[in-house]
Formats: structure tokens, sequence, C-alpha cells
């Protein structure tokens, strides 16, 4: 008799009854306020970030239906937009804004963050030449870094691409040399872009910067820096941030799905997702001892990487869908979070670095964000961020290795002494970004096409639809997920593709169900 494969075990009490199924799987928070009692959990998430936890809280809010229940692999909520802590600091995986034009994504970090959610000023700058450059441009600081007779070449690039342009954007290189010229996409766009993708900008697809820079051009950052009006979203000057950390908003929003009857667990990693005729009947999970359960459910809202998501399915999908997943790449991540002896080394919130004589890419300052993050006043939290692939050898190095290289670096910049650097950590970040190759549009698609076959699977997020979207707009399809399962219908793929980032997404209020008594406070 052939021993069964753990993925197919499914535990008799679990077959009974899916509640007591849960409760042999995992656990939430120690903290987390305990769950009130709902009816069998029958909307599955995948996934504890922004979109899963949004996807949660809409449906609780929304429904006393329908009782959801979050399915978190990691330790912590939020995902790449936790909130790392080390020896009473507090660091993000990267600087996380919070800022949106889409309003019931705005009045939903309200309403979960309160008072805690602080409106911040914003100061960054770009590392170029041994320069530092103010961003957004200013005229004045760039005339004077650049010199006359370079600006007055980087405007002739400008009209001669202006004339000429590239009749067909393929890829990254040609569209932004169509909007600000050869000579500027060479100071302030390759080598920054290269370094954080690890590919040449030719090979990144144009898909990518109309998506994150869309409605960017030199005539509207030569406006904005002459104090003209500019909504583009990358150039503003203020934004939103929870007191302790983009972390502190997905704790809360766990403790009001809780609250509200929904469920959220942590340590449980889905390792399948079984399905048949068109329709997914349960994930298998396993937990932090290695023990795996079965969860039925009616409706599934996975945010996992859709990579992963194909090779979980159970039976397996088509070859040729397979095929697509493995062509899907993703670009990792390593911050090094140096404690220095003294505070405030730099007042930007972060500092771009465009130089390639060194290889960090991007450096945090944790106190211009909220002063919270640092628990004394005399010293520094400074996250030195850099991008790399896993396998790589700077993925790789030791943690020793790489806060010294760190150090190093830091001190090369001209940002604070390496004598000043007294302690150090490191987290490192797999899949942090999605990668917009030449190929990753086709692999999309043919996957998006087999998964419209399935009738109560919808995907979300960044990783979930392999694509490089801002928290908001991560959200956003979270949202419209869960209002699908409460009978509307909308294209997910839709968000931030036909809609522009700066449309405002609005439900007619009168088309709303009230918020559920549970939720009120929330």
């Amino acid at each position: 008799m052939r021993k069964p494969h753990s993925d197919d075990f499914v535990d008799k009490v679990g077959l009974a009854g899916r509640d007591s199924c849960d409760d042999q799987m995992g656990g939430t928070s120690s903290d987390a306020p305990r769950a009130k009692t709902r009816r069998d959990r029958d909307v599955v998430i995948i996934g504890g970030g922004p979109a899963g936890l949004t996807a949660a809280y809409e449906l609780c809010k929304q429904s006393a239906r329908h009782n959801p229940i979050v399915l978190e692999a990691s330790d912590k909520m939020g995902g790449i937009a936790r909130t790392e802590t080390y020896k009473g600091f507090r660091f993000d995986i990267g600087g996380h804004r919070f800022f949106t034009k889409v309003g019931e994504v705005d009045a939903l970090w309200h309403e979960i963050c309160g008072a805690d959610f602080l409106l911040r000023p914003r100061l960054s700058r770009i590392y170029y030449r041994g320069k530092y450059f103010a961003y957004p441009l200013k005229i004045g600081n760039a005339l004077w870094n650049m010199g006359i007779y370079e600006t007055v070449r980087i405007a002739l690039s400008y009209l001669k691409w202006k004339v000429r342009p590239f009749q067909n954007e393929r890829n990254l290189q040609q569209w932004v040399i169509n909007r600000f010229g050869g000579r500027l996409f060479q100071h302030f766009f390759r080598t920054y872009t290269e370094k954080v993708w690890g590919l040449r900008c030719h090979e990144i697809s144009a898909d990518w910067a109309a998506q994150r820079i869309q409605n960017l051009s030199l005539s509207k950052a030569v406006i904005n820096a002459l104090g003209g009006a500019n909504n583009t979203a990358s150039l503003i000057e203020r934004f939103h941030y929870p007191r302790l950390g983009p972390g502190m908003m997905w704790e809360h929003c766990r403790d009001r799905i809780l609250e509200a009857g929904g469920d959220v667990r942590t340590g449980a990693t889905v390792t399948r997702l079984h399905h048949e005729r068109g329709r997914v009947s349960s994930v298998a999970v396993e937990d932090g001892e290695g023990t795996r359960r079965r969860l039925t459910g009616d409706s599934f809202i996975s945010s996992m990487a859709l990579r992963e998501l194909v090779h979980a399915m159970d039976p397996p999908a088509p070859q040729h869908v397979r095929e697509a997943a493995d062509e899907l790449k993703y670009r990792d991540f390593v911050i090094v979070t140096l404690i220095l002896d003294h505070a405030d080394p730099f007042p930007d919130n972060w500092i771009y670095v465009h130089s390639p004589d060194v290889q960090v890419g991007r450096i945090q300052n944790f106190r211009a964000w909220s002063e919270e993050m640092v628990p004394t006043r005399d010293r520094a939290s400074i996250g030195m961020e850099y991008f790399c692939d896993i396998g790589s050898e700077l993925w790789d190095m030791d943690d020793a290795d790489l806060i010294a290289l760190a150090t190093q670096e830091l001190a090369q910049l001209k940002l604070a002494p390496a004598g000043s650097v007294i302690d150090g950590t490191v987290i490192r970040q797999p899949k942090a970004y999605p990668v917009y190759d030449d190929g990753y549009r086709k692999a999309v698609n043919t996957i998006r096409e087999w998964l419209d076959g399935f009738d109560n699977l919808q995907v979300v997020g960044r990783n979930g639809m392999h694509r490089y979207n801002n928290q908001d707009h991560s959200m956003l399809t979270a949202m419209l997920a869960a209002r699908n399962v409460l009978g509307e219908a909308h294209d997910l793929w839709e968000v931030n593709v036909e809609r522009s980032y700066h449309e405002e997404f609005q439900v007619e209020k009168s088309a709303r169900p009230a918020p559920k008594a549970a939720m009120a406070g929330a």
C-alpha cells in the first residue's frame, strides 16, 4: 500500500469542521486579541502583507456572512512592508511612504492607524559624481552641481530626442530618453536603475517605466523645480507614516480582523492548492514544526508569488503554464542597519546613490521617518540598502562582512565616519521586486489566461500578480477581490493600467453596505 504524501493528509477532525482543523495549525500572534466566534472560514487568504490583510479587513467590514482566515508564513505582519526591530531600533525593509490618490485606500489607512498615522515632511537627495542633488529637482542646486556647460548639453539632448524620438518604446532606455533626452538618461537614470535591477536598461521592459514614473517628463520636473504645480506621485513633499513604522499599520489591521471574528495565522506556509473542475477546494498548510493540515474553503485569494502559486497547484498546471512561471524573475534585497554613536548624521529621509563607485543603492535615516523608530536621542539608525540576487556574492556574504562593507561605504560617501558605527544587523529579503524583463509580459499573460479558468481563485498584490505595484495599488486589488467575493465584478488586472495613478477610485456610498458594528471603531 502506497504511503500517502504528507500534503495529501487531511485531519479527520478538519473534514468534520473547518474551525476544528484551524485550531491545530499554528497560531495568532501572542499579543493579538482573541477572535470572536463566527461561521466556518469560507474565504482563505494566502499572505499577511498589505494585500492579504486588506482583503480580510474589507470582508470583515462589509459582510457578516463571510469569515476570512489569513495564512502568513512568517511571524510578522506586513510582508515587505513589515517593521523589523533590533535592540529597540525599528527599521523598514526599504522606506515605505504612505501616499495615495485613491480615496478609499487613504480613508482605510486613517481608519486603521488613527492618531498613530503621522504626517511627515519629505527630504531626499541623489548622490552622483561626488555631489548631492536635491530631489525633487531644484534649479539652482542642479545648475550649480552640473555646471552651465553640462546643463546646456542636457537641454540640447532633450530637444534632439523630442524632434527624433524612438517610434516604438520597447524598453526602459527608449522610454526615458524620449521624455528626458540621452544625457539626462545617462546621468540620472542608467546607473541607479541598473544597480537596482541587475539588468541593462535596454533589457528592462518599458512597462516598468510606464507604471512607476508615468506622467513624468522633463518639462513637468522643471515646472515643479520652479515652484509650479505638479501632481506627479514621485515628487510629493509630504507623506503619511505610522508612528512605529509600517508594520504598526498591519499589526493594527490584524487586530481589527480578529476583533471582527476573522482569523490570522502566522507560521502557516501554504504548500499546495488542491483543485478540481475549475475550483480550488483546499490548501495544504505547514506549520513551523513541519505538521501539515488541509484547510478547505469556498473562495481563495492569493498574494503568494505568482511563480510559486503555479508550482503549488495540485494537480499540476499544464506544462506550458509551468514553463511560463519559470520565466518570472525577482530581484532580492539586503538591508544593513547601522547603529551610530551620534544622532542625525544627515537630515534626509532617504538618499538615492547613483554613483557606481559604491554598491549601496539607497540609504535610509529612520529617525527622519519617525522619531520613535530610534529608542534614544543620542543614536542614529541608518539603513544601507543593497539590491542583489539570491546566491550572489553580496547575498551570501557573512553578516559581519556586510556590516563592514556598509560602514566603509557610509564613510566613503562622507555621511558618517566609520568609527562612529557601534553596531549593526542584517536582513535579507527574497523576492522584493518582480522583474520586468523582456519576457515577463508574455509569461504573465499565459499564467493569467490559465488562472481565469478558476471561478473561486483571485490573485492580488505585488508578487501575487507579478506587478511592481505601490502599496496602495496592492491594497486596491485586494479591496476589489473582497468585493468580488461579495458579488461584484471587478477586473483586478485593470488596477494601475487602465486607471492612471492619480485617478480617484471611488464607489458610490449608496452602493456600499453599512460597516458592521464590530468594525465601527476601527
